[in-house]
């Protein structure tokens, strides 16, 4: 049984480990925009932590979050083991640097979902201005990603052309991808939310890959409108078809988080230059994506005459100076 003094000097444990405002504050802050790079297919949201200079931060505390130290937390707070000891499950969570994962995931959080409000917006609006910003965004991240990509092996090259055949497969209009399951719901969330913290791959991005982004727009955004409604009386049903969707996304994210990321970190420290070529070479094969739902969905023809006039117009103008 503890006493009185030991109960204070836990309780004063806790409030120690909690950071000051302002660094609450900062986090929150990055943590939108890490959430808003990646909720659009281009910057990722891992480039970002690096120019704010979390990123081996964050890798660290996701790596710090393990089974063994879950366990260890439940048995701190339950009677077994002489008691409950708020101290030791203070110290688990200080290693896993918690205030700062719920601060920077808050962040993400919030702006995560006021891109996908826009995105859903122009998707029931204006669908053709909407995925021409997604190829011109996923093209210009594949410019920057080329420009520091280096080849120097026959595998380093294998690993890229790989990379660009899996994504245009992906990227054409595979019905079976865009309106699956749950279990499609579950892997694109798992792969999306892995990628989130590697820096030069979107999360978003793959989501375009598998079919899933617009699909995902769309239902956390019908989501968050129907837990309002709920409010003004609107029934429960259309909540929790919607709920169970973006339950399973954010299970697999979480499973990806702690599994896949850890999977690609180990590729990236084995051969640092094919993981690399791999996933720039999605990046170039996700070009197909907004082209192939423009052509097919909205019926968008595709010509050079709009390109070859215009340099004949910059040609002609050059000649009059």
């Amino acid at each position: 049984m503890t006493t009185s003094s030991s109960e204070a000097t836990e309780d004063t444990t806790l409030r120690s480990s909690v950071p000051p405002l302002r660094l609450w504050v900062k986090t929150f802050l990055i943590g939108l925009c890490m959430g808003s790079a990646d909720a659009v297919p281009g910057v990722s949201g891992g480039t970002i932590a690096l120019i704010a200079g979390i990123y081996e931060r964050l890798i660290a505390a996701v790596t710090a979050v393990t089974p063994e130290r879950g366990i260890y937390f439940c048995r701190a707070l339950l009677p077994v083991d002489g008691g409950t000891s708020p101290r030791r499950a203070v110290v688990v969570l200080e290693e896993i640097d918690i205030w700062f994962l719920l601060a920077l995931v808050a962040g993400v959080g919030v702006a995560v979902v006021a891109v996908t409000r826009i995105v859903h917006v122009a998707s029931q609006n204006a669908p053709v201005v909407l995925y021409g910003v997604l190829f011109g965004l996923i093209a210009a991240s594949a410019i920057i990603l080329l420009r520091e990509l280096s080849i120097r092996t026959e595998f380093q090259a294998a690993a890229g052309v790989v990379g660009f055949v899996v994504a245009f497969l992906l990227s054409g209009h595979i019905t079976f991808l865009e309106r699956g399951g749950l279990l499609v719901v579950f892997v694109a969330g798992a792969v999306a939310v892995s990628a989130m913290i590697l820096p030069g791959i979107s999360g978003s991005l793959l989501l375009v890959i598998l079919g899933q982004y617009t699909r995902m727009s769309e239902t956390l955004s019908n989501f968050i409108d129907a837990l309002i409604g709920l409010v003004g009386g609107d029934p429960l049903a259309p909540a929790v078809e919607l709920g169970t969707v973006v339950a399973t996304f954010m299970f697999g994210g979480l499973v990806g988080l702690f599994t896949i990321s850890r999977l690609i970190r180990r590729a990236l420290d084995a051969n640092r230059r094919a993981t690399l070529a791999f996933l720039v070479a999605l990046v170039v094969g996700a070009l197909r994506a907004p082209i192939t739902e423009l052509s097919t969905e909205y019926g968008v023809t595709w010509s050079v005459e709009p390109i070859t006039t215009f340099w004949y117009a910059v040609d002609l103008d050059l000649d009059g100076v």
